[in-house]
């Protein structure tokens, strides 16, 4: 799922395309992909672009009298900028929405339609669609404890909920969490003072940093290659290979459809973290050190 850094490059790249120019057509392919009946999205064509902002990792299209799209991408949604002619015709197409000078094309890598489109006509409506997470940016050090500490989860949890932090999701979670030397799975009320400095200031560096790379990266162009996995990471998509730190080999807990990434040295004093099939598998034979697992 495209998250913070990602997001605002996104925004960025809209901006640029599309701010002052007209929205021609829509064209839908996936009748999945709206997910409001009022007001007709159609009603969208004819108007002008006034500006584009997030809203935690949803991207907001501001059209001319109060009219807004609301995209949810979830974790397969991208948008693609076609300087010529094109319609919605293949197998990932959900959506064409043409101007004069291109045609942003939304689609969707996966079978199973999760990205979202809403309308919406005011202020109001439009508020609702904020998770109410804070901008982890601009907030102070105060406002983040308060967000972090007030119900007890594990801290890959707290980072990733997003009615407490906007736009941090499994990827920069894990990244995060390497930077400031902490376990994913330490509860977050037993954080010490200079543990939860540690994790604000981790927080914000590595979303700046990976922010102004991907910025640079994509040279004021159009960000066409979104992806959860970047040459670079020290720890995320990058289970079996060397921690950048300590060389440690990077472990993994897998739950559902997620993974959590980490270094055994760095953040768990050496513990191996059950992953939930593998040590109901091996039970005893579960390596409780990372000395155990690599001996």
């Amino acid at each position: 799922m495209p998250e913070l850094p990602d997001i605002t490059t996104y925004v960025d790249a809209l901006d640029r395309l599309l701010v002052g120019k007209t929205l021609q057509r829509i064209d839908i392919r996936s009748p999945f992909l709206i997910r409001s009946v009022k007001p007709d999205l159609q009603t969208a064509a004819g108007r002008t672009v006034q500006g584009f902002r997030h809203l935690g990792k949803r991207i907001v299209w501001e059209l001319e009298r109060d009219l807004f799209l609301v995209f949810h991408l979830m974790i397969a949604g991208r948008f693609h900028w076609r300087s010529t002619p094109a319609k919605a015709r293949g197998k990932m197409d959900l959506a064409a929405f043409t101007f004069d000078h291109g045609v942003m094309m939304l689609t969707e890598a996966s079978s199973k339609k999760r990205t979202a489109l809403y309308v919406v006509d005011s202020q109001q409506q439009l508020a609702s669609h904020d998770p109410g997470g804070l901008d982890v940016l601009t907030c102070s050090e105060t406002q983040f404890r308060v967000a972090l500490l007030r119900e007890n989860h594990t801290l890959k949890r707290a980072l990733t909920d997003p009615s407490s932090f906007g736009g941090i999701g499994n990827v920069y979670s894990d990244e995060i969490l390497h930077v400031a030397r902490l376990s994913p799975l330490k509860w977050t009320q037993r954080l010490t003072e200079p543990e939860v400095a540690r994790l604000f200031e981790s927080t914000q560096s590595v979303l700046t940093s990976w922010t102004a790379h991907l910025l640079a990266e994509n040279g004021g162009g159009f960000p066409e290659k979104v992806t959860a996995f970047r040459e670079g990471m020290a720890v995320h998509g990058r289970f079996g290979k060397p921690c950048p730190i300590c060389e440690t080999a990077v472990q993994r807990i897998v739950y559902s459809e997620h993974e959590t990434n980490y270094c055994p040295r760095c953040q768990t004093g050496g513990k191996l973290l059950a992953d939930r099939s593998l040590s109901r598998l091996l039970k005893k034979d579960w390596p409780r050190t990372i000395d155990q697992w690599e001996s």
